[in-house]
């Protein structure tokens, strides 16, 4: 696991909004936006209260699963998008090329609705 620090900058219920500075990891990613710090949600099993700076742990299989449904899931959804493409142009009698193209980019912008959206 790893420790984190940030300040609590809203509570609700059993949740809290942590905001997070920026560290090393961050800057090199650049995958979220803003510049100085990051808002997550925590869950607030100590009762911060606004305004206090807590401690807190990240699972590093989590920060692995992040990395691969930003990263690496696009591509893949991209990929079976041409396939897809293919097979259409096949059925169609078309140009498959255009279908390839045309299937990928929708399935990779697919991909990235769904992963904002989540």
């Amino acid at each position: 696991m790893k420790t984190e620090q940030g300040l609590v900058i809203e509570v609700i219920d059993d949740v809290a909004k942590i905001r997070v500075g920026r560290h090393s990891d961050c800057t090199n990613c650049g995958a979220c936006p803003g510049t100085n710090s990051v808002i997550i949600d925590a869950n607030n099993k100590i009762g911060a209260k606004i305004g206090q700076m807590v401690d807190f742990e990240v699972k590093e299989s989590n920060v692995l699963s992040g990395a691969f449904i930003v990263f690496v899931m696009p591509i893949i959804v991209a990929f079976i998008g041409v396939i897809l493409g293919r097979v259409i142009a096949n059925y169609m009698g078309a140009n498959i090329n255009i279908f390839q193209v045309v299937g990928g980019v929708i399935a990779f912008i697919l991909s990235l609705i769904f992963i904002k959206a989540v």
